[in-house]
């Protein structure tokens, strides 16, 4: 996409982030911020995720795990299409996430795309993002931007509030079911068999809505029912000032080989 296309795009935000949002994000683990990113942010990204679809990178995987429809999900994708990058480096992505982690940088992990098309039958498994990476510390999250109306009939997801906080961190469990993940740390207990237990809430989202929430926030998704709404989001994993650098084996890996 050239770089003209870019240049009408907002770099700041359009609005600050509020005091309640803060908190939120910091004792819930989980925040929702409405219209974050404007419809020209929206539309260049509907189109930079509609070509990645078309060619996608080394870096694909096939998370169907043989249910119905598709769902697609790419990563390291702002190095496969140039497309994505003025998102990374100018828009108000990284002010959000400063603010929120209360930070004096920002580090961005990796991007990621997640798209639900109608009829896709198979859900996002409940797990904490944090342990799937090669870091260390408590200002990583996850900002989740939704391309398209979201609710729980289409996929919206499910977040367990305060789950940040308990303490524990679980065995990542592989979304192609392949087992391709090792771990000592013990496994998810039968977070939907607990679900009466559980402060779990889903947000209905508009085109331009964002959720942030922390790395060790517990979440799942259900498939997509509908005959007729995708559900298109863009995905970046941001770090703040705790962060460092944490290899271990057995975990997601963090590279990306160009064609």
């Amino acid at each position: 996409m050239p770089e003209s296309a870019t240049s009408t795009l907002p770099r700041g935000l359009g609005r600050a982030i509020s005091e309640e949002e803060v908190r939120a994000y910091r004792e819930d683990g989980i925040v929702c911020i409405r219209q974050a990113f404007d419809a020209g942010w929206v539309e260049h990204l509907r189109r930079a995720v509609e070509a990645d679809m078309a060619n996608p990178s080394p870096m694909l995987l096939d998370i169907n795990r043989g249910g119905s429809g598709n769902f697609f999900g790419d990563t390291f994708v702002w190095q496969h299409l140039g497309a994505f990058r003025p998102f990374i480096f100018e828009s108000p992505a990284a002010e959000i996430m400063a603010t929120l982690f209360g930070s004096s940088k920002v580090n961005l992990l990796f991007d990621q795309i997640l798209v639900k098309e109608p009829g896709t039958s198979t859900p996002t498994l409940w797990h904490h993002d944090a342990t799937y990476w090669p870091v260390a510390g408590f200002q990583v999250a996850t900002l989740w931007l939704a391309l398209d109306p979201v609710n729980a009939e289409n996929g919206a997801v499910e977040y367990v509030k305060g789950s940040h906080l308990w303490g524990e961190r679980y065995a990542p469990q592989s979304f192609t079911g392949d087992g391709r993940y090792q771990s000592e740390l013990p496994p998810l207990p039968d977070f939907e068999a607990m679900r009466e237990e559980l402060d779990i809430v889903q947000f209905e989202m508009q085109p331009g809505d964002v959720t942030v929430h922390n790395g060790l926030t517990i979440h799942a998704a259900p498939g997509n029912s509908t005959p007729g709404t995708r559900r298109r989001a863009y995905v970046t994993r941001w770090c703040g000032d705790d962060v460092t650098y944490d290899p271990r084996p057995g975990i997601q890996p963090m590279l990306y080989e160009p064609d």
